[in-house]
């Protein structure tokens, strides 16, 4: 699916430098996008403009206004879709998803949107064993760079790229690249350097269910937005209602069992205001097969999880009460 997402993400119709030239005959204008998407443009100065301006009468009519009409609807693309190619990149750093070396120039660095976000994250070179070995980033014209803002090459091998979780960069180079990327003005479109970083005690990862949140109550809201993070619905049981969530952990599930629950089709407007967190545990079997009734012997110990994915589903968690 990932693999796929990756050839479906649009291009917008932007040129092959990630832009858009924007014609009003004798002014032009050029569409660039920021750490979230979201386009904006620049004059022929380079200068950022609030806003496209408005044509005036020394411009060609009909090139402005094809100009502007192709801006909104840029526009509405860029919201349509904007969101989701964030969380997939999001999605790559918290799963430790990895791109051969061909995969990465192709769907990451070269294609004409999503470029502007790769140019905003810190990237990883990857052994076979799946152990960094250096961290880069890609600059304005898709050379590689160190946290010194040097030319970087990629290392001969068998290696892949993906983005490095915070608990993978070293200190030094998180310091480096913070400092980088505030020089060159640069907001990453998720947290990556700062991001929460959690660790299980010792008595939870022996243990099959975490009770740090038993009987808390969040925004119900917070709870469907789970499914932005990778999380899917429960069951639906008698009457369509569903009492818990799942974050598939590969061969493990993470079950989080909810009160009172909500609705197939519920609006948010008829949800409950919060939810209670009853039970959150381990259980050891794909998402798409646990159901009311599942055997409850397959429970399984949150020492079978990595630093990574223990540090993010406890940062999902968190989340919900903030």
């Amino acid at each position: 699916m990932a693999e796929l997402e990756d050839r479906l993400a649009p291009d917008l119709g932007l040129d092959d430098n990630g832009s858009l030239l924007l014609d009003f005959g004798p002014r032009q204008f050029t569409v660039s996008f920021d750490e979230t998407l979201k386009p904006f443009v620049r004059d022929v100065s380079g200068s950022r403009l609030k806003d496209l301006p408005k044509p005036n009468k020394s411009d060609d009519e009909t090139r402005a206004n094809d100009a502007v009409n192709r801006y909104k609807l840029l526009k509405k693309d860029a919201r349509t879709i904007a969101a989701q190619q964030v969380a997939r990149l999001e999605s790559a750093m918290c799963l430790r998803r990895r791109w051969s070396l061909e995969n990465f120039q192709l769907f990451l660095v070269e294609h004409p949107l999503v470029r502007h976000l790769t140019r905003r994250l810190i990237w990883g070179v990857y052994s076979a064993e799946n152990q960094l070995l250096a961290c880069f980033r890609v600059a304005e014209d898709n050379s590689y760079s160190t946290a010194d803002d040097d030319l970087f090459t990629l290392p001969e091998g068998d290696i892949s790229i993906g983005t490095p979780h915070v608990l993978e960069i070293s200190p030094t180079d998180a310091a480096a690249f913070g400092q980088l990327f505030a020089d060159y003005e640069l907001l990453p479109p998720f947290r990556q350097l700062d991001r929460n970083s959690y660790a299980l005690t010792e008595a939870e990862r022996n243990a099959s269910e975490l009770t740090r949140w038993a009987g808390r109550k969040c925004p119900s809201g917070r709870v469907m937005g789970l499914a932005n993070k990778g999380w899917i619905k429960g069951e639906p049981q008698d009457g369509g209602w569903i009492g818990w969530m799942i974050k598939p952990l590969g061969r493990w599930s993470l079950i989080m069992e909810i009160d009172e629950g909500f609705a197939v089709g519920m609006s948010p407007a008829e949800l409950s205001a919060e939810q209670l967190l009853s039970k959150l545990w381990l259980w050891e079997g794909k998402a798409e097969s646990y159901g009311w009734g599942s055997n409850s012997t397959q429970e399984a110990q949150f020492s079978v999880l990595d630093a990574i994915t223990a540090s993010e589903l406890i940062n999902d968690i968190e989340a919900l009460f903030e």
